[in-house]
């Protein structure tokens, strides 16, 4: 079987064992939040770290699904080279673990399976997965590193208008901040306004907007 075959495979039975934990934490949470079949305001205030919590495993199996979902595309058009494959089981490696041992909200606070009242077991699907130890391992980050150090970025799969504002991005990047950031960096600057300028000229602060 192909490499790219079989990273496929992987992939999507990552996505898979997440959506399986996924489903466990968000019945979990139900039954706690919502004792009457709505969701009750005030457990709602009172557990807001188990809601928020609930956001994040949601956010990490619906990125593996559509991790999964642009290796078929990249794959079917042949595009999916090595960076690609790279990135992509990094993304997924971490990510198992993380859905595993606790997602960092932000510095201090984490969502684990315990705060469901889930038990190691019910990880038992993300742990099964062959990327869970062999996604996110030095030796890919490595090479990766390296494929970029030689100018070879993983393919985004984005659509020409945004292929060519990320294009138009990268060479902004390298002509106008690469060789001044360090500098800007040891005098504890700021980016200068003329940078801010020439970005804003470049439409980057309307990118939101239709």
């Amino acid at each position: 079987m192909a490499a790219v075959e079989l990273l496929g495979i992987h992939l999507d039975k990552a996505a898979s064992a997440a959506e399986q934990v996924f489903a466990k934490a968000r019945a979990k949470a139900a039954a706690a939040l919502m004792p009457g079949g709505r969701i009750d305001a005030m457990l709602l205030d009172e557990q807001q770290h188990l809601a928020h919590g609930l956001s994040w495993f949601a956010t990490y199996a619906a990125a593996l699904r559509e991790i999964a979902e642009y290796a078929g595309r990249m794959g079917a058009a042949g595009r999916f080279t090595e960076a690609e494959q790279l990135t992509a089981q990094i993304i997924a490696g971490e990510y198992l673990n993380q859905l595993a041992g606790g997602i960092p909200m932000n510095q201090g606070e984490f969502a684990r399976l315990a705060d469901f009242g889930l038990a190691r077991d019910d990880a038992a699907p993300l742990s099964n997965c062959v990327l869970f130890d062999k996604g996110n391992t030095p030796a890919a980050r490595a090479r990766l590193v390296q494929l970029m150090a030689e100018g070879h970025f993983a393919n985004s799969g984005l659509d020409d208008t945004l292929a060519e504002i990320a294009t138009t991005m990268r060479r902004f990047v390298d002509d106008k901040v690469a060789p001044n950031a360090h500098q800007w960096h040891r005098d504890n600057a700021y980016v200068p306004m003329e940078i801010i300028q020439e970005l804003a000229e470049l439409g980057v602060f309307a990118l939101t907007l239709p």
